[in-house]
């Protein structure tokens, strides 16, 4: 399994109703609103970093009132 932190960025006002609607998405662990420069960040994991990608690209930011997202993928050395 590959992990990842996907930071995220909300237009104003829209940071709890984005985490509401991404902590439903297959494959989200958690969800949680954040203050700094990040509104949400998000755990989530898929079988592949390519399955990782189509989960980020056609779930997470296809979300209404997300202006930006960041993904990290969590390594182990």
């Amino acid at each position: 399994m590959v992990q990842a932190y996907i930071l995220i960025q909300t237009e104003v006002g829209k940071a709890t109703a984005v985490a509401q609607s991404i902590a439903k998405i297959d494959g989200v662990l958690t969800a949680e609103d954040v203050t700094g420069p990040y509104d949400v960040i998000v755990r989530a994991e898929a079988e592949t970093i390519d399955d990782l990608g189509r989960l980020v690209v056609a779930q997470v930011q296809q979300v209404e009132g997300i202006t930006r997202t960041l993904t990290c993928p969590v390594v182990r050395l």
